[in-house]
């Protein structure tokens, strides 16, 4: 707030600023404490210097890929040069706020869906160099813009979940395969095993039916074919003979 203590002495507070007109020109701007000015000569505009925060109402935009969104954002802003944002433009806080609406809408216009909801960072970052650049000519210091909030189609959001989902059925289909290939890759390997092993099939066979009787409640029936088999392989090999004789 403003004090006038004489018609030519002015306190101003810490996060104020003055801008000084001196028979109608500009000629800078002054405080904070006590401000001297000549009377009838000078006029003075406050401006408040601390920082104020903005939320942009949501915008209706249009993705590059088509898609329909509502995006709000949070403009962080303040005066830096009191004399440019008197002079400059009308309304400082009117301008900026136009500014990052029409710059929310034009960045938002420059990317798929896909980059908007992974790229906010990113295009957080791009509107406040832009927003910035625009307002500096007003004095103004744009410090942050944050996007707030964005609002898509229920009907696009089912299709999201409904792709989500397929998408992890694949990954899971693929994990299952990878699996199995090692099974089978693993078994092929004890099977060359057992083969290259005089007696790696009869002791595989007895322990398959060791495993099996563990249960007291079951019945084996072991046929002995097997194990005749697997005997005159075994003195097969030992004979010298072959073993499909």
């Amino acid at each position: 707030m403003l004090v006038k203590l004489f018609p030519f002495a002015t306190i101003v507070d810490e996060y104020q600023r003055v801008a000084v007109f001196r028979m109608g020109r500009i000629v800078g701007y002054r405080g904070p404490g006590v401000v001297w000015r000549w009377p009838f000569v000078e006029r003075f505009a406050m401006v408040d210097s601390r920082t104020v925060t903005v939320d942009v109402k949501p915008q209706e935009c249009m993705t590059r890929d088509n898609v329909p969104v509502r995006v709000n954002a949070v403009v962080y802003f303040r005066v830096e040069h009191p004399d440019k944002a008197i002079v400059k433009v009308v309304d400082y806080r009117v301008a900026t706020i136009e500014m990052a609406q029409t710059t929310l809408r034009s960045v938002i216009g420059q990317r798929t869906l896909d980059q908007v909801l992974s790229e906010i960072d990113e295009a957080s970052k791009l509107l406040k160099e832009i927003i910035d650049k625009a307002t500096d000519e007003w004095g103004v210091k744009v410090s942050r813009v944050e996007i707030k909030d964005i609002q898509i189609p229920d009907e696009l959001k089912r299709a999201m979940a409904k792709e989500a989902e397929a998408e992890r059925e694949r990954r899971a289909m693929i994990i299952r395969a990878q699996g199995e290939k090692e099974a089978a890759e693993r078994l092929a390997e004890a099977a060359k095993l057992l083969e290259s092993s005089t007696f790696g099939f009869q002791m595989r066979y007895l322990q398959t039916l060791l495993q099996v009787s563990e249960s007291g409640s079951t019945v084996v029936f072991a046929p002995t074919d097997a194990m005749n088999l697997t005997a005159a392989a075994v003195n097969s090999s030992v004979k010298g003979v072959p073993r499909d004789l």
